[in-house]
């Protein structure tokens, strides 16, 4: 188990987490949803604390506490004042050690999980983005959903959510770690005890995901807009490559970046457009989604296709300069807060090992020059996109799509 600690003396507070390189993309298909499910459920019970308790003693000390569930890892966290920094290391090694799955919680959690899943089947953009994920990956874990599919929720048992713990959260995986105006004796000192019998295990790696790529519709009641999430594989974070990022951030970050410039500003094609590079340890989504009219899809889709191809004939100095100076600015901002900070900290230990500075991570997006950012636009386009349709659909969406496609 590693620790890692980020002094930050001007911030008042302190941000502690526990990260288990636990997610999604660790599960088979039988098992899809059960990380997200044990994250739940761990603040129903543990063998020092109810569920009550679990937030009452940490509201006693003015502290927060939350998790959160993602495709590469999960997430405990609370933020709390510097000097109670040792009751919070007992209380979250309490939680990620030590809980017990009442019965009784569990199937009301799974009623809740299940309102949860419903909303998720209800949202058009959320529909899309997991067609998207689908289409991309094909049965690779990495395809799979957060949450998982309602037939899985369904069914888990105690004993599965128990095993899956033993299974998962284990030294090998587990980063516990604290920003802000801290005292690292005392919290690796807190940490070691808290943590130091955790069994070693070893590290729950994935391989890698092959690209797939294709058309993904699926027309849903209740929208009255069409939504789009068109993208391209990019190398995961261990390739060490940040083209793909800058990419994005030329191609559609800001209102004068050429996406916002010509779809909205200029052809009113869309309200809403933007273009991010979502990026794991194993691999990345260079990713455009825009949500429009119906009869504004083919459109749409055809200007943004032609805009990706002028992007791999030439980018611009300008969108260049403004690229990496939003990057920068973007970067800045997120580590003045102490636990973004933190678990791109850890993020970078998952995936090489080490924890890069702010101005490490600035300086390589500052050295890429333009004609390595173009050929990224062309290898984007060589390896053919993944679309994804989700919304009100004009009849044959998907055949449309494929049409548009073969004409450009």
């Amino acid at each position: 188990m590693r620790i890692v600690t980020i002094r930050m003396p001007h911030v008042h507070t302190a941000s502690i987490g526990v990260f288990v390189r636990s997610g999604s993309a660790h599960e088979s298909r039988l098992d899809n949803g059960i990380s997200h499910f044990v994250e739940h459920m761990v603040f129903k019970g543990t063998l020092m604390r109810d569920a009550r308790r679990i937030n009452l003693d940490a509201e006693r000390l003015g502290a927060e506490v939350n998790a959160h569930t993602d495709k590469d890892h999960t997430g405990y966290t609370m933020h709390g004042r510097p000097g109670d920094l040792p009751q919070l290391v007992d209380m979250l090694a309490d939680l990620v050690r030590h809980p017990t799955f009442p019965a009784e919680e569990l199937e009301r959690e799974r009623q809740v999980l299940l309102h949860e899943c419903t909303e998720d089947e209800d949202d058009p953009l959320s529909t899309a983005f997991k067609l998207f994920d689908k289409a991309c990956w094909g049965t690779h874990a990495l395809a799979q959903s957060v949450i998982g599919p309602r037939r899985n929720i369904e069914r888990f048992t105690r004993d599965a959510l128990v095993d899956y713990l033993r299974r998962q959260y284990t030294g090998a995986n587990v980063v516990v770690g604290a920003a802000g105006d801290i005292d690292v004796p005392a919290f690796e000192a807190a940490v070691t005890a808290a943590f130091g019998s955790m069994p070693a295990g070893s590290e729950n790696l994935v391989a890698a995901p092959v690209y797939a790529g294709g058309v993904a519709t699926k027309r849903l009641s209740g929208s009255s807009q069409a939504h789009l999430v068109l993208g391209f594989p990019l190398p995961g974070l261990s390739a060490g490559c940040p083209a793909g990022v800058l990419a994005a951030a030329v191609f559609g970050e800001g209102m004068s970046s050429p996406l916002m410039d010509r779809i909205r500003e200029q052809r009113g094609l869309a309200y809403y457009t933007a273009c991010s590079a979502d990026v794991l340890d194993i691999a990345g989504q260079f990713v455009v989604e825009a949500s429009t009219a119906p009869e504004q899809l083919d459109e749409l889709l055809a200007e943004t296709l032609k805009l990706l191809k002028t992007q791999a004939q030439r980018v611009e100095a300008e969108d260049l300069e403004r690229a990496k100076a939003q990057l920068e600015v973007r970067r800045l901002r997120s580590h003045e807060r102490p636990y973004r900070r933190l678990e791109d900290a850890v993020l970078d230990l998952y995936a090489i090992g080490r924890v890069r500075d702010s101005a490490e991570w600035c300086s390589t997006i500052a050295a890429v020059p333009a004609e390595t950012v173009r050929a990224a636009f062309e290898r984007l386009l060589a390896a053919g996109p993944t679309i994804a349709l989700a919304g009100e659909l004009p009849r044959a969406a998907g055949e449309r799509v494929r049409t548009i496609l073969a004409s450009s």
